[in-house]
């Protein structure tokens, strides 16, 4: 019993607290990301009516949504297998608690959390996260970093190069180009990031057990 009969509250429970937490993090994000690609199904069906009628600006504004869509859809599940790897790395150290006989701090959870705050759509609830794991001792508190960007021009032209692959994508090569180079690393991206995935759900299901 602690001070005014309160009673301190064991750091295992916190911890698989935590885990929990996260785990519904995911799933949120993950109806998110189910919310946004039902969208880009609409805005597809309102580009091939566009290209129809030759509308032709119409239908590079309506891909450049497409292009931001992808793009969150992209953080969002770089976000999820970043959030399973916390997940896992905070198993690790209950297994080491348990061995120990106290919380030790993870260099990896700290990682993970550094880039899950900069991402816009769960900045605030990554925040609140990270104190609450300071509090508990799985990670140091963090510092404010600043984010690197990319130069105006560069990321101007990537945009106008991805437009043009989802106009020619969508109107069946009516509109805009594929570059070779354009679809061959959008590929590349795409396969790394369904293995990260189906890497970081094993892992999450292993931890259920």
């Amino acid at each position: 019993m602690g001070i005014f009969g309160q009673t301190k509250k064991d750091p295992k429970d916190q911890v698989r607290e935590l885990q929990r937490k996260m785990r519904t993090e995911t799933t949120g994000i993950q109806r998110q990301i189910n919310a946004i690609e039902r969208e880009e199904e609409k805005v597809k069906r309102q580009i091939k009516d566009a290209a129809k009628k030759g509308d032709k600006d119409v239908c590079r504004i309506l891909a450049k949504s497409i292009v931001q869509s992808r793009k969150t859809v992209s953080k969002m599940h770089a976000s999820k297998a970043q959030i399973n790897s916390v997940i896992m790395g905070m198993q690790h150290q209950l297994s080491t608690m348990r061995m120990a006989g106290s919380m030790q701090k993870s260099t990896e959870v700290m990682k993970s959390m550094q880039q899950l705050v900069k991402v816009p759509e769960i900045m605030q609830t990554m925040r609140e996260m990270s104190r609450e794991m300071t509090k508990v001792g799985i990670i140091d508190e963090m510092i404010e970093e600043t984010m690197e960007s990319l130069e105006p021009e560069e990321l101007e032209e990537k945009a106008q190069e991805e437009v043009d692959r989802i106009l020619w994508e969508v109107t069946a090569g009516e509109l805009g180009r594929a570059p070779a180079a354009v679809s061959d690393t959008i590929k590349d991206e795409e396969a790394a990031k369904a293995a990260a995935d189906m890497i970081a759900e094993r892992l999450q299901a292993l931890s259920e057990h």
